[in-house]
């Protein structure tokens, strides 16, 4: 008995198999950044408004390095939108304006007395 040796034939169940894994590599979809080029009261509006009203007090003082990290961490699809998010937090933190003083009101300032002189004796 002679064996007939045929080369490459034990070489076909794996290039069959590297075939079907390439072939199905090639046809997976690309993730996209659905957050990619909206404006941060954009984003605010369509991502922020379920549990929050309105964006402003949300910084609360926080610096802006720490506000995009946290942001990138829990809600931003990537760090560019968590910068840009947390840019526009910070710029509306900021306090609502004091109302002008009426004209006849008196301040408290000017309603405390001056301290008296020290007199000698």
């Amino acid at each position: 008995m002679t064996s007939h040796f045929r080369p490459g034939r034990g070489l076909i169940a794996p290039l069959m198999i590297f075939a079907a894994v390439a072939g199905l590599t090639g046809t997976v979809a690309t993730a996209q950044n659905l957050d990619a080029g909206k404006s941060p009261d954009r984003l605010f509006a369509d991502g922020c408004t379920t549990c929050h009203r309105s964006p402003r007090g949300l910084a609360k003082g926080r610096m802006s390095l720490t506000l995009s990290w946290f942001l990138a961490d829990h809600y931003a699809t990537s760090s560019d939108t968590a910068k840009a998010l947390a840019a526009y937090l910070q710029s509306v933190d900021e306090p609502p304006p004091r109302a002008a003083a009426k004209p006849g009101a008196k301040s408290s300032k000017s309603a405390q007395r001056p301290p008296k002189p020290a007199q000698s004796h």
